[in-house]
């Protein structure tokens, strides 16, 4: 990578990080500073995140895959998975509660947690699924906390979108399990103050959530990056976003595993 190049990543970055900070809304690199193909919308992904973790005195926790079904790519209008990455304080348990005016704008989404029992080198892959499948130790139901800054959804450009951590702003977790049904078959429920929003099954995450977390894991390995050992991945939102917009109690239950919530405020 040139000196010029990494000039541009850096910038790109800072540039992230400021309108986060401002609360900004969602704006496409453009123009001189547009990216170029999705290697350089990893890269000012990297060095966005590295920036804010540092602001933030906090750790990388995981990974978020979003666009794992056909839901989801169809609102976005990207037919491919993208990743993101969870860091360690935007974890937290069941019935946290989130404030709406902390974000540019607050979205939830639906998910199946994974944790990692065992680390997935690079020299290791390409994996197939059930090597993956091999390396989670639990499950569980998630709540992905996104914020699209208000990004407008027609003709949305996927490499800013990739650039800006795929829009993690948190991941809530519900109880972790051990043992877990087959996860293609799992339902899931969504409810806003005990009125049902949407259902959706596993096999709606690329045909089975360990599908998606296969994907991550290859696409780390291609870019020289790995899963490890103790990391969570939320593996992609089985119904659409959701965009509360006054407070409301979420809950999301999946068969067999019990249920996660979230309390929106203002």
């Amino acid at each position: 990578m040139s000196r010029q190049d990494r000039a541009g990543i850096a910038a790109r970055a800072a540039r992230l990080l400021d309108e986060h900070r401002a609360r900004q809304p969602f704006a496409p690199f453009r123009d001189d500073a547009a990216l170029r193909d999705l290697e350089q919308a990893y890269a000012v992904q990297d060095a966005f995140i590295a920036r804010l973790a540092a602001s933030r005195g906090t750790s990388s926790a995981g990974y978020k895959i979003g666009l794992t079904s056909a839901r989801m790519q169809a609102m976005c209008g990207i037919a491919s998975p993208i990743a993101g990455v969870v860091l360690a304080d935007g974890l937290a348990a069941s019935g946290t509660t989130l404030s709406r005016g902390g974000y540019g704008r607050l979205g939830i989404e639906f998910e199946i947690g994974v944790r990692l029992g065992a680390d997935l080198p690079v020299a290791g892959a390409p994996y197939s699924a059930a090597q993956v499948a091999a390396a989670v130790v639990a499950v569980c139901p998630a709540i992905e906390v996104v914020d699209d800054r208000g990004a407008d959804y027609r003709g949305l450009d996927m490499l800013s979108l990739v650039a800006d951590n795929s829009w993690n702003a948190g991941l809530v977790l519900g109880p972790w399990r051990a043992t877990w049904p087959d996860l293609d078959a799992v339902a899931g429920q969504a409810q806003c103050d005990g009125v049902a929003l949407d259902r959706g099954l596993g096999a709606d995450v690329l045909g089975h959530p360990f599908n998606a977390l296969t994907w991550l894991a290859n696409h780390l390995a291609a870019h020289g990056q790995m899963l490890r050992a103790g990391q969570v991945v939320a593996t992609g939102s089985l119904i659409t976003t959701r965009f509360p917009e006054r407070p409301a109690v979420y809950r999301f239950t999946l068969d067999g595993l019990g249920e996660v919530a979230v309390e929106v405020v203002d």
